[in-house]
């Protein structure tokens, strides 16, 4: 039986349907879960009226920002519109609006639904693991499903439509130039509160997390959502459009149907293996709730391998060398995934290596934590060498072009079960939320405990997923650099000139491009995080402002309420401030190097850009991690505890961490797919004109 594309479009769009329902379905069942008390209520009105003013103001800049974008790409885009096509540079500005409409749409959703399931968990923890643990779980799926349905649902369409793989370009570097803003404003924002009430609070006031005195708590919890659940939403929807794109763009580019439709099939599958893994995921009483995520995440890799395998036997024009790539892919993610769980859950030798570290003083923990992260890059990294290397071998033999497919194809199975990878890490926020407002509501220790657990796992996971994301870019990237040369080779075929066979280091040009492209990641997560910091500083400045000018703050009189509008504004501000330069940098040092260059140096460009960001994101993500679960062993009474020498010291490493893991790190990988979107767009303009190329 051969494949029929329009078969798949209609197998694609079913999933896409049946994820909206069921997402649908677990919105309305976390809605139904009791919340009753008061002052959790309260708070959490406060942090979903932070959330939502932050999302606001964040989509009106950046609406700004893509309105321009928008303008541009008609004019230039795929050609200079003057030259006779409009058609093509309308569709191609239509599919970028588009792309980054969907991509806010479902960091919307998650924002809605995260905040909605954050008071519930805590008031399910009263019960014990397994009802707070269900919540957290189910209202995180509601968020993994909206990102992959809209992905799937927006690839379609815009394929359909358009007809044209070149313009998924468009719609790619939508997606990707919303989720990097979004990812480095919310990163900026969360960690700015989070740094500042750490340092004020358990540092400086030896208080709890989340003691309601710190009028720096609640723009935390805000934090949690416009950074964790909406921003690492829009890097990930970014990344599976992105490694679908790639695909489909080579797919085109080798003829036929049957390497399309295998495209669309894989990612109509892995949607649904996702759909099973969430209605299936459960967690005995007294479970482990880390063992619980990982076994859901188990069950629909397993689903994924057995359904495409089943597609591939039944449509005899699918290829079984590029089913053993995409399968390849997804094991090799699963894979990176087990190795930061290694050098990140706290129940492992190396965070409890670091928190003994802590009891010598916060050098000795940044040192050792500093060390492990970047060896816990290693791992990682030979995992997306290895198998971007087997599934060019594996699919060499069908042809050159093919070679390059079945590497898009690995990025595709490795993101296969991105809905299952974002219910994972959007639990995360949501039962760190539920974790600060049990000790603001007051359930109790026992509750607070159950609380502990829960956000430790979650800590745990989203290190884990964090990782795979960022191994994901990997391959997407290596593939995205293969969509460059088929753009760039057609439009120098079309000039009369020589095309690109591939980019020799020991040529000049590519070797310029390595070098500039090789410090941009660095350059980039430094503006960032000087980001947090001058915010962060703005933040403690007010903290100590409130705690010295109202009367009986620092006691906690009854009457004496801080001021968390006050931070969630310096946060606000600050976090809108910062985000536009940084991405905006890493767009222009592209289309400079170039106009400067050419291709050959765009190339080189690429190549350093790939290799030294995601060294960088490893590293800085895992390092993250590690002092924060170090941080979290010490306050489950080892190594002296709350208030030790060996706490404080831990706090300092996990604030360090904090724009690590959450602000820099995370966007990285962003920031790489957005440069090599803007190089396969604007490869024509590169071809026909450049200063040294």
């Amino acid at each position: 039986m051969e494949a029929n594309l329009s078969l798949m479009y209609v197998i694609s769009l079913f999933s896409v349907l049946i994820a909206f329902a069921f997402a649908a379905y677990l919105f309305l069942w976390v809605r139904r879960q009791k919340s009753t008390n008061a002052r959790i209520n309260e708070v959490a009105a406060l942090i979903k009226e932070g959330a939502n003013t932050f999302m606001r103001k964040e989509y009106r800049v950046l609406s700004i920002f893509a309105g321009i974008a928008a303008v541009i790409i008609f004019l230039l885009l795929p050609s200079p519109v003057w030259t006779g096509h409009p058609g093509r540079n309308l569709s191609m500005a239509a599919a970028y609006v588009a792309g980054t409409a969907l991509s806010a749409i479902a960091g919307k959703i998650g924002i809605l639904v995260a905040t909605n399931a954050n008071a519930r968990a805590a008031e399910g923890a009263r019960q014990g693991v397994r009802p707070a643990f269900l919540i957290g779980f189910r209202g995180g799926a509601v968020m993994g499903l909206a990102v992959v349905g809209f992905s799937l649902l927006g690839v379609c369409g815009v394929l359909w439509l358009a007809g044209d793989s070149s313009i998924l370009l468009g719609f790619s570097f939508g997606a990707s130039s919303l989720a990097l803003f979004a990812k480095a404003g919310g990163g900026i924002f969360t960690k700015t509160a989070d740094v500042s009430a750490d340092l004020t609070g358990k540092v400086e006031l030896g208080i709890p997390e989340d003691d309601p005195r710190n009028p720096a708590v609640i723009a935390d919890n805000v934090g949690d959502n416009v950074g964790d659940v909406a921003g690492m939403g829009a890097d990930l929807f970014d990344s599976n459009v992105a490694a679908m794109t790639s695909a489909l763009v080579i797919a085109q580019s080798l003829g036929g149907q049957a390497n399309t439709a295998m495209v669309f099939c894989y990612a109509a599958l892995g949607l649904i293996a996702s759909i099973i893994g969430i209605a299936t995921a459960r967690i005995d009483k007294g479970g482990s709730p880390t063992r619980a995520l990982n076994a859901s995440t188990y069950v629909t890799t397993g689903l994924f391998i057995v359904l495409t395998a089943l597609a591939t036997l039944i449509f005899h024009d699918f290829s079984w060398r590029i089913w053993g790539a995409s399968t390849v892919g997804l094991l090799v993610g699963v894979i990176i995934g087990i190795t930061t769980d290694y050098f990140t859950d706290d129940s492992k030798p190396i965070v409890q290596k670091v928190a003994r570290a802590s009891r010598s003083g916060s050098a000795f923990t940044v040192l050792s934590g500093v060390s492990y992260g970047f060896v816990s890059a290693l791992p990682a990294m030979a995992g997306i060498a290895i198998s971007a290397l087997t599934a060019y071998r594996l699919c060499a033999p069908m042809g050159s072009d093919y070679a390059m497919f079945g590497i898009a194809m690995a990025a595709v199975g490795m993101l296969s079960i991105v809905g299952m990878i974002i219910s994972n890490d959007a639990y995360g926020p949501i039962v760190d939320n539920a974790r600060g407002l049990a000790e603001m509501g007051g359930l109790g220790e026992k509750t607070i405990r159950v609380a502990d657990e829960l956000d430790s796992a979650g800590n745990t996971v989203k290190a884990v997923t964090k990782g795979f994301a960022i191994g994901a870019a990997g391959l997407t990237v290596i593939s995205l650099l293969g969509a460059y040369l088929s753009e760039v080779n057609e439009a120098l075929m079309a000039a009369g000139k020589a095309v690109i066979t591939g980019f020799d280091i020991m040529d000049p040009s590519v070797f310029f491009g390595v070098l500039i492209g090789a410090a941009i990641p660095a350059v980039f997560s430094a503006m960032l995080m000087l980001g947090v910091d001058k915010n962060a500083q703005r933040m403690v400045a007010e903290i100590h402002r409130q705690f010295s000018s109202i009367p009986g703050l620092r006691e906690g009189h009854t009457g004496a309420k801080p001021e968390y509008d006050r931070c969630i504004d310096i946060a606000t501000s600050g976090a809108l401030m910062e985000l536009i330069p940084a991405g905006l940098a890493a767009i222009v040092a592209t289309v400079v190097v170039g106009f400067a260059g050419g291709p050959l140096a765009i190339g080189g460009f690429l190549l350093g850009n790939i290799v030294s960001g995601l060294l960088l994101a490893l590293f800085m993500s895992n390092a993250g991690g590690l002092w924060d679960n170090a941080k979290k062993y010490v306050e489950a009474g080892h190594e002296g505890g709350k208030g030790s020498k060996a706490h404080k010291a831990a706090v300092v490493g996990d604030t360090v961490g904090d724009p690590f893991k959450d602000t820099a790190g995370p966007s990285i990988n962003t920031q790489i797919t957005v440069v090599s979107l803007v190089a396969s767009l604007m490869s024509g303009l590169f071809a026909a004109w450049s200063l040294l190329g």
